[in-house]
Order: C-alpha cells, then structure tokens, then sequence
C-alpha cells in the first residue's frame, strides 16, 4: 500500500485495443495490445533506439541498445500491460502499465516525428482501456512539472496532481473498471 492519493471519482471509460485511427498528419495508426511477438520487440528496440536524446526523462528510455533490451525486458515482463502505436510495420508509440504494489506506474514514448499528431492521446487512452478491461484501478505516473504538453495530455485524460513538492508532479487516476470498444471509440471521435 503506498500513501498516494487517488481521485475520488474514476475517470473513463477508455477504449480496449486495437484502436485504428489517422492522425493529424494523415497517417494510418493502429494501436494494438503488445503480444509480444520477437518482431514486435525488435520494432520497439528500433523505437528506442532512434528515439531523441531530448524526449528523455527521468532516465528513460535509455539510450545504448543493450540497456534498451534490459529494459524492455523489464517493462514488457508478466504482470503488466503495454499498447504500441503502428505505422505500417514501425513502431511511432509505446505505452506501459508497470506494477507496483496495489497500483500500476504508466509511461509514455511516442517518436518525436510522430509527436503532435493526436498518437499520444490515443496510445494513453487506449492503455488505460487495456489495463481497465484486465483489473487493473489505480494508475500513478510522475511527469517533470516543466513538461507543459504532457502534463496538459495527462489532465485532458483524466489524472489529476496528487503530489507536488519536488521537480516532478505525481498524477494519479482511478479507473471505473469499464471500456469501450476501440472502433466505436475511433467512429466517436470522427463525428
């Protein structure tokens, strides 16, 4: 049990995977579940190894491609959840529900050339989806509080600032446990 504070009321509900949508640049994305298929874990080493030395926080993603493997090894191992956004066959998004204890830490990547295109909104909605349709309630993650685009997704999804008081923010979300199917959440939005 940590001592982080929880919204009172559940956000949601967010789409389950796949979610196919075309983003603001035109391209056709798909967000699947991670199955964790040999091809899909290179698409991802390729992910991160190309990933800009300037989207790095906190540490991650790491930047040699051994401690990239490490990682992935870690983050995509039992008991937690993780969508990646497709272009094609490229990897342009990952999204990951660690857990720890009663709760899940999330992160985001999403490549700088696919960034500002609505990818990340959907890649984070539709973890949230995959993670609530498999149990999963309280969601934590730590942003750093100069990162205005993030911490506005964050809010815009749901989390609200739970902890303030170093150069981070903590942001927790309650999920309410439902989901909506990927398509219907996809023909929703282009109304």
């Amino acid at each position: 049990m940590s001592d982080r504070i929880y919204p009172d009321e559940p956000a949601g509900p967010y789409p389950e995977p796949p979610v196919r949508f075309e983003d603001r640049d035109g391209r056709d994305i798909e967000v699947r579940a991670y199955r964790g298929t040999d091809d899909e874990f290179e698409a991802l080493v390729d992910m991160y190894t190309s990933f800009d030395p300037g989207d790095r926080a906190q540490g991650i993603p790491p930047s040699r491609e051994e401690a990239i493997r490490d990682w992935l090894d870690t983050i995509l191992g039992d008991g937690g959840w993780n969508v990646v956004a497709w272009h094609g066959d490229d990897a342009a998004g990952h999204a990951t529900l660690v857990p720890d204890g009663d709760a899940y830490e999330l992160a985001i990547f999403v490549l700088q050339e696919y960034q500002g295109a609505g990818i990340g909104t959907r890649v984070l909605e539709t973890l949230l989806g995959h993670g609530a349709a498999n149990g999963v309630e309280k969601v934590w993650l730590t942003v750093e509080r100069w990162n205005r685009a993030a911490v506005a997704l964050y809010k815009k999804i749901g989390f609200e600032t739970s902890d303030t008081e170093s150069f981070e923010l903590e942001m927790t979300l309650l999920l309410d446990g439902g989901s909506v199917d990927g398509a219907d959440a996809a023909a929703a939005d282009d109304e």
